[in-house]
């Protein structure tokens, strides 16, 4: 990571204040995979366009995820069989800042994300009280209908575009546990423009500039192929095959 911290530290930062004009809480996702190995060139070429986010002083955050499905994983389901207006649960706790959020994602059948999210003391791993209101009141679940299925930490570098309305998010080390068992990602970095709506990108074109298509799983779908092997994922498998070809063995498991 050293390497990488050096590059950061030549970018110039951008606060979490500064931030809330790019929270883009309903946009549009473009999500890619590459090897950790491609990301310092990556960074070099990106930071005359983009400001890097800094948390209290830090430049590269740690982030905790839970996330909920159905006992019968229909959340997994409804995206492994691409299904339009879906939703994602979960508490995530943003490390560095100390803040800890119960969010709720929604992909539309436009193809738009849109994320609604509280405040909430600590990351839980039950749904409960005003949680249970704001997932009542904005999906057709509720409390008893989910359960603590996985957990997702990973590292993330938060870039700004310096003029346009555009985040990226890059995601590295990821580690998925579940009773115990536990699968890190080390040589894979998951990458992810989030835009207004589409288009102009420096990182898009970047991407595309380097052959590296579009397309990957979404962190839970990813957590939960790796460690409950015997659900349906044949949707998925292009990907898998793609990630493993990418990781060349550098998983480590517990």
């Amino acid at each position: 990571m050293n390497q990488i911290h050096e590059i950061l530290n030549t970018y110039e930062p951008i606060s979490l204040e500064e931030m809330d004009n790019v929270m883009l809480m309903d946009r549009m996702d473009s999500k890619y995979a590459f090897r950790k190995e491609k990301l310092q060139s990556f960074l070099e070429e990106l930071k005359q366009t983009y400001r890097v986010l800094q948390v209290n002083g830090h430049r590269i955050s740690r982030y905790e995820s839970v996330y909920f499905d159905t006992k019968n994983f229909d959340l997994y389901h409804s995206h492994h069989n691409e299904r339009c207006n879906r939703y994602k649960i979960r508490f995530r706790r943003y490390v560095e800042s100390g803040l800890n959020f119960f969010e709720i994602k929604f992909k539309n059948n436009k193809g738009r994300t849109i994320k609604n999210r509280i405040k909430h003391p600590v990351m839980e791993d039950f749904i409960k009280g005003n949680t249970d209101k704001f997932l009542s009141d904005l999906t057709h679940l509720s409390a008893g209908d989910l359960e603590k299925k996985l957990q997702v930490d990973f590292f993330r570098v938060t870039l700004v575009n310096r003029t346009t309305p555009e985040r990226v998010t890059i995601d590295l080390h990821l580690t998925f546990k579940n009773n115990g068992s536990s699968k890190t990602i080390t040589n894979l970095v998951i990458a992810e423009a989030k835009q207004e709506k589409s288009g102009r990108s420096e990182f898009v074109r970047l991407m595309k500039r380097n052959h590296i298509i579009e397309g990957s799983l979404s962190k839970y779908c990813f957590g939960v192929t790796s460690l409950f092997e015997e659900l349906k994922h044949n949707n998925f498998k292009p990907q898998i095959k793609r990630f493993n070809k990418l990781l060349n063995g550098t998983t480590s498991e517990s």
